[in-house]
């Protein structure tokens, strides 16, 4: 069996890491991914699609990516269930990211480039 997705688009807003009272660390990102095909009017949709970004990657994510970044991240789609008034439940989808590729670079990785090459 295989759970697998890959998506590529660029970031709708910098990346915010939380620390969850377990000390997990966590962010949300939103991905801006293009349509490979035209629409009735011949323009090309996009669609917004919410990850789910955990400990390590997150932090990566937050100290190189910013708003307008391309990348290509890998994940699985994970299903739970949300309960809502009148005894009725709603299947939620989730995108888990699994590994993060930097298509292109952010000012945020620039600086801190050669804020490194600077110190030695």
């Amino acid at each position: 069996m295989l759970n697998q997705v890959i998506l590529v688009g660029r970031l709708t807003h910098d990346p915010e890491v939380k620390v969850l009272e377990d000390g997990r660390k966590v962010s949300y990102v939103s991905l801006a991914v293009q349509r490979p095909f035209k629409n009735m009017d011949g323009n090309y949709d996009t669609d917004f699609i919410k990850i789910t970004v955990w400990e390590g990657l997150a932090s990566s994510i937050e100290s190189y990516c910013s708003k307008g970044v391309l990348v290509a991240v890998k994940a699985r789609i994970q299903t739970w269930k949300y309960e809502i008034a009148d005894d009725r439940k709603l299947n939620m989808l989730e995108v888990i990211a699994e590994r993060i590729s930097f298509l292109s670079s952010s000012a945020k990785a620039e600086f801190k480039s050669n804020e490194e090459s600077s110190e030695k």
